[in-house]
């Protein structure tokens, strides 16, 4: 991997958004939620609170007393049970569609999109099949409509870091990529599409786009079988398996490996992923601070020093950290929403976009798909739109 490679995946990645003067007046923001049903997601919500070229117009919400603490949370005075209702009538610029549970997503961001919004911010995992992206797509394109997932890690910026760190040829030849997931008790399918999402985005950042997925999915030691599909927490959609095992050919020429196993004994160390370099390894820690690690010397080879962990910073690996803010601007998703106000007006693309986004899905679904063909490496993208789980023998 050459340094022109890396520096171009990240230009201008994560500097703040600088906007044009002639924007004349506040975007206008519609926030969903569903009390007990996803709630409010982790912070899409408030975030428009602290962002200027916005101001928050309603809230809608189903659960009664719910919608009664949003807008006291939210500092307004409108709004509604129904999301269709406030679409129509509040006609809002941007749409924060905040519930967890996935199968809310894609009616809540088409209705969205066909009640004219420019731009739509979504908690993840996005959507639950390749299928709902491919819908999502063609309403965008008819409307111009601008999507950014909160994956947040994508507007990081200790990536930008990274990549000059990998172009000046400090890791050497990139082996392959080493991810897990929290490996919690949601281990298995639900940890792949709950935390998972947010590693499969950073993989096909620093692989490019994956072309095939090989995978293997357990319960309880045993390969998953149609018996052990169920419903999925949080409105996945048919999930199973406590245990999965992933490989994925990437475009820029490695190979990324993605694992999870229920209750792996890790306390959620594992959640994120490993460049394995031939001069080292950067352990990057999804959701953490600090973000990512430089592990100098050769991965494969014994050594009589112990190797230290040295943390990477806004200013390179082993410096002091003297920019807390831009890092804290993406824990609160600030720079997330600044950067989509910025594509409104600019007419471009968020980082972590509706094409992002889709891939992620894809690279979820495609374990499924090759779990039901036994394992077999599937092409990206996926022939099967579906979720492939719903097919198994």
């Amino acid at each position: 991997m050459n340094r022109r490679t890396f520096i171009g995946t990240s230009a201008a990645a994560i500097a703040l958004p600088v906007l044009s003067k002639n924007i004349s007046r506040k975007l206008r923001v519609g926030v969903i939620g569903h009390t007990g049903r996803g709630n409010y997601g982790h912070g899409l919500d408030t975030v428009w609170l602290k962002v200027p070229e916005t101001e928050i117009v309603a809230v809608a919400d189903a659960h009664a007393g719910g919608l009664e603490k949003a807008k006291k949370k939210l500092q307004i005075n409108k709004g509604f049970n129904d999301y269709r209702t406030m679409l129509k009538e509040m006609k809002p610029d941007i749409v924060a569609v905040c519930p967890r549970h996935a199968d809310q997503h894609h009616d809540m961001t088409l209705a969205a999109i066909e009640a004219g919004a420019r731009g739509i911010y979504i908690e993840k995992p996005f959507v639950r099949t390749p299928a709902e992206v491919d819908s999502l797509t063609t309403a965008c394109e008819k409307h111009r409509t601008k999507i950014a997932i909160a994956h947040r890690n994508r507007w990081h910026p200790m990536l930008s870091v990274i990549d000059k760190f990998i172009a000046d040829d400090h890791l050497g030849k990139l082996l392959e990529i080493r991810a897990r997931g929290k490996g919690d008790r949601r281990g298995g399918g639900e940890d792949l599409w709950v935390l998972g999402s947010h590693i499969m985005n950073l993989i096909h950042y620093f692989g490019g786009a994956p072309r095939t997925c090989s995978a293997r999915m357990f319960q309880d030691g045993k390969p998953v079988t149609a018996t052990d599909v169920k419903p999925g927490n949080e409105g996945l959609g048919p999930l199973a398996g406590n245990e999965l095992h992933a490989r994925y050919e990437m475009k820029r020429g490695m190979i990324a490996y993605f694992d999870s196993i229920a209750n792996d004994g890790t306390q959620n160390h594992g959640f994120g992923l490993h460049l394995i370099g031939s001069k080292g390894i950067i352990a990057i820690r999804a959701d953490r601070q600090p973000f990512a690690y430089w592990v100098p010397g050769n991965p494969l080879g014994p050594t009589r020093e112990s190797r230290p962990w040295i943390p990477f910073t806004t200013a390179g690996a082993g410096q002091p950290e003297d920019n807390m803010k831009a890092v804290e601007a993406v824990h609160n998703h600030t720079t997330p929403a600044k950067d989509l106000v910025h594509a409104i007006h600019e007419d471009s693309q968020p980082l972590c976009n509706l094409a992002e986004g889709g891939m992620t899905v894809e690279m979820i679904c495609a374990v499924f798909e090759s779990h039901r063909q036994n394992g077999s490496a599937v092409p990206i993208p996926l022939k099967n739109r579906g979720n492939a789980l719903e097919k198994l023998k």
